[in-house]
């Protein structure tokens, strides 16, 4: 696609956009008829014409990667400009890997029929890596297809493209080609686009993209060449969109859901906090220290256990999980409504108390260790953002109130109590009427006793055989 040396006008992006704006309308109508019966005789190449079209089409790529555009609309225009542009695409696939905790990467599909969702996500492939402990969960299913497929072939061999004519006596080399051709193609391109060493985060390290057509012929060799020129400009995209998204989750991950948000605002400076009114929830496990010693092998399986029952209560019930300190969870909820945040924390403690309840069911059946859960929770003033030094930060919350919360914890050995809270979050509203007083108490640190609440048994909504009392 190289001709004479010309002058370039970078074109304004307003004046790109607008040229796309009838692809969603087309995309619907084309729903509407069976793909096969599209006239291919109609795309003819034009050399000229393609030149045009996909320097426009790279334009809106640029345009779409910096906009964050959702990676579905991106697969979907480019798919639909090649189709106008004379390569007669019927589907594809483009897959990035990612750095999650569950998903290894995303797959966007085009070409399927609209019950079918164009976006799936595959878990886990590969448990190679650095030693572990415990066992790494692989997606089966994913992990197979992978194996079998092509693109695992092309990494053995350092392929950056493989074609295969689909044929009955051909199709049985790798797992997807049986799938795509009952679904009527012809040909297949699977086309690899690597990142440089520098540009890979974690698995990131390429854009895995499939082609396929029903035209008898299949595809032309130019028809293939332009792909393979203009796919790094989607990978480019795709890559974008993904790493903002990989952002996104990491800081939500480690930081927590609206520290993460707020990191990625641009509240990174050292030294600014908010001072906010917050429920602090502070839990821990009971015998930890025990069960390190004993059983060290089962110390990180059986944290993560946990761990998945206490921090799912606190989040769908509104709550921040700030860090996971060893055993122990901080975590606020923050409302202006002070009832509201101290009824969702009850609710979260309830929930968690329940979950608790189950894995320890579930763990013993299995003859592994189990545990419980200490909470305290208080409710006051705490400043909410950023300490440390130049190199390392952390977004947390400091304040007398984390201390009390923490010590109200520390407090439930003492008592025989699985929850405690503070008469400051008994006083909210009408929270008290839920509640016994189990006396007062000398806190460490804190200059005055402290009377102390847990959940009424006979309290309606509020059942003690719910937290495992």
């Amino acid at each position: 696609m190289c001709g004479a040396p010309a002058h370039v006008r970078f074109v304004p992006i307003a004046d790109i956009q607008p040229s796309f704006d009838h692809l969603v309308t087309e995309r619907e109508q084309r729903r509407g008829h069976a793909r096969d019966a599209r006239p291919h005789s109609k795309f003819l190449y034009n050399r000229g014409m393609n030149e045009n079209l996909f320097t426009e089409l790279s334009a809106w790529m640029t345009h779409a990667g910096l906009a964050g555009t959702p990676e579905t609309d991106i697969v979907s225009v480019f798919c639909d400009r090649c189709v106008a542009a004379g390569i007669p695409l019927d589907r594809a696939h483009v897959f990035i890997d990612t750095l999650h905790p569950v998903y290894e990467g995303r797959m966007f599909r085009w070409g399927y029929s609209p019950n079918e969702s164009p976006v799936h996500e595959y878990g886990r492939t590969s448990s190679e890596g650095p030693a572990v402990s415990g066992p790494v969960s692989l997606d089966e299913q994913a992990t197979d297809m992978w194996r079998r497929g092509p693109f695992y072939n092309m990494l053995q061999t350092g392929a950056s493209l493989l074609r295969r004519r689909l044929k009955t006596d051909t199709v049985d080399e790798f797992s997807l080609l049986p799938e795509w051709l009952a679904a009527g193609m012809t040909d297949y391109v699977a086309i690899i686009t690597r990142f440089a060493p520098e540009g890979a985060i974690g698995e990131m390290d390429a854009v895995y993209s499939s082609w396929g057509t029903r035209a008898p012929e299949g595809f032309n060799d130019g028809q293939i060449a332009t792909l393979k020129h203009i796919v790094p400009s989607l990978a480019l995209a795709i890559k974008s969109v993904s790493l903002a998204r990989m952002t996104r989750t990491l800081m939500e991950t480690y930081l927590g859901r609206d520290a993460g948000q707020r990191v990625l605002s641009g509240r990174i400076v050292r030294g600014i906090a908010e001072r906010i009114d917050a429920v602090v929830w502070f839990s821990d496990l009971r015998g930890f220290t025990r069960i390190t010693d004993t059983a060290p092998e089962q110390v990180i399986p059986l944290l993560n256990d946990y761990s998945d029952v206490i921090v799912s209560a606190i989040h769908e019930h509104g709550g921040d999980v700030l860090k996971l300190i060893g055993d122990g969870t901080l975590a606020i909820f923050v409302t202006e409504n002070r009832l509201h945040a101290c009824n969702a924390a009850l609710s979260a403690a309830i929930a968690a108390r329940r979950g608790v309840a189950e894995l320890k069911k579930r763990r013993t059946a299995e003859d592994k260790p189990i545990t419980d859960m200490y909470l305290g929770l208080h409710i006051g003033k705490v400043f909410y953002g950023n300490v440390g030094s130049r190199e390392r930060l952390d977004f947390t919350v400091l304040g007398p109130a984390v201390n009390e919360a923490s010590r109200i914890a520390a407090m439930c050995r003492s008592v025989d109590q699985p929850v405690l809270m503070s008469a400051a979050f008994a006083n909210v509203g009408d929270i008290k009427h839920r509640l016994l007083s189990v006396g007062r108490y000398a806190l460490r640190g804190v200059s005055h006793p402290q009377e102390l609440f847990t959940l009424d048994p006979d309290a309606q909504g509020a059942p003690m055989s719910a937290l495992g009392h």
